[in-house]
């Protein structure tokens, strides 16, 4: 999919259509999640600062916290569409996914041309969202072909081309090798993956590990034999926030991880199954990254036994240094659960609020009272609409969905009675 999460937020809200907008958290140390394509002109990409690329696009930018469930409603579209097409697929995110159409075994350019592009529009006509599509003889060359085809568009690799292709790419296009594995290439001259997978195979392993070093060297060479297969179930799930302020009391610590624990047993309660790992991951302002695990007798859905694990494995900022960041995760996943015979109660704290996505898109529709932009809100009389702006008691809402088209934009005083928060889902009709 091309820039889905800041395309999901243009289709279910049609003012958006052509304006540079970025999905992520909004506070001091915030991270872009997503980037449209007209924010990308001006340089702002995924996984950047969000300060930095607000900086880069300027006054027009449009920043938006993300709406987890409105994405995964949508991927859920698209790959049902996608399905039809290719039975099986190995679905890698929510908006990327490889498929190995068992006709197209041995056809030509042409023919697996024709393909994409009707897949391309099937996607489209189902779903309001355009994506790019790649081709090849294998993973590896697909994934580099679907990268040049963005945006909207399709790029069919054959196989007496891609040795060239490959050849003169940046060795960092190859799937697996990072910036440090880019940084040790760089400091032999080795910049391309052609000048990769010219070099002896033992001083690839040498470099890279013997493990990983001769994969990577094969992929290079344009050999990818890797099947496509639908992906197990997820062996954990977590939530992470990255706080505007370093954590430097055990209090804070205390109240951070009661929130974090509760974003992520949100989601092990939408997984369905139930947890006997707890780990606690803490990031100290010098980005080292500290993590403990507890493993209780049996699994449970109990968050009060799952949050007091976390709980327990909590380290004082006062002795390890001040925290950047706090996850929760869930693993040891399992269909079968047991409850305390009598519940493990810890004190309720005032929740606080957290930066990153996984507390933004994990927040109860129905809990925050304060209104912000990109909040999705509800009056009886104009329908569904998304907070554009707020601040000095008045609320500014621009009223549409998907199939409205851009729609009226009208102020209320921030205590309004009759304008509510709303499901994002709403949003999608």
């Amino acid at each position: 999919m091309d820039a889905f999460f800041a395309s999901a937020e243009q289709l279910t809200r049609p003012t958006l259509r052509g304006r540079p907008v970025l999905v992520g958290g909004v506070g001091g140390r915030g991270v872009v999640a997503g980037a449209s394509y007209e924010a990308r002109v001006f340089g702002a990409r995924s996984a950047m600062p969000m300060h930095h690329a607000r900086r880069l696009v300027g006054a027009s930018a449009v920043v938006l916290p993300p709406r987890g469930d409105v994405y995964r409603a949508l991927s859920h579209d698209v790959f049902e569409v996608v399905r039809g097409h290719i039975p099986v697929l190995e679905q890698l995110s929510l908006d990327e996914a490889f498929g190995e159409p068992a006709e197209l075994a041995g056809a030509d350019v042409a023919t697996v041309h024709q393909f994409c592009e009707q897949l391309r529009a099937a996607v489209v006509a189902k779903c309001g969202l355009v994506c790019s599509v790649g081709a090849g003889a294998g993973k590896q060359i697909a994934k580099i072909a679907s990268g040049l085809a963005k945006p909207n568009g399709v790029r069919v690799v054959s196989p007496t081309e891609q040795r060239a292709l490959l050849a003169g790419l940046p060795v960092r296009k190859l799937w697996g090798i990072g910036p440090v594995a880019e940084a040790k290439l760089r400091r032999l001259g080795v910049e391309t993956i052609g000048q990769f997978a010219a070099m002896p195979p033992g001083e690839v392993a040498s470099l890279l590990g013997g493990t990983l070093g001769p994969v990577l060297h094969t992929l290079a060479n344009g050999i990818d034999d890797r099947p496509v297969s639908e992906r197990a179930e997820a062996k954990q799930v977590s939530a992470e926030t990255t706080f505007a302020a370093d954590i430097v009391a055990m209090a804070e610590l205390r109240h951070a991880v009661d929130d974090i624990a509760a974003a992520a047993h949100r989601r092990l309660a939408r997984d369905g199954r139930a947890a006997r790992t707890v780990v606690l991951k803490l990031k100290r302002s010098d980005m080292s990254i500290l993590t403990r695990s507890v493993t209780l007798p049996y699994a449970t859905t109990e968050l009060a036994t799952l949050t007091a694990a976390a709980q327990r494995s909590a380290l004082d900022p006062q002795e390890i240094g001040p925290i950047r960041l706090v996850g929760v995760g869930f693993a040891g996943l399992s269909d079968v659960s047991q409850g305390l015979l009598f519940g493990e109660h810890t004190e309720a704290d005032t929740p606080v609020e957290l930066e990153a996505l996984a507390a933004q898109e994990d927040s109860d529709p129905q809990s925050a009272t304060v209104f912000y932009a990109g909040l999705d809100v509800s009056h009886p009389e104009f329908g569904h609409g998304w907070v554009q702006g707020a601040g000095h008691g008045v609320v500014t809402v621009r009223f549409e969905t998907r199939s409205s088209g851009p729609g009226p934009a009208r102020s209320f005083a921030a205590d309004e009675p009759l304008l509510t928060r709303a499901d994002p889902l709403d949003s999608l009709r």
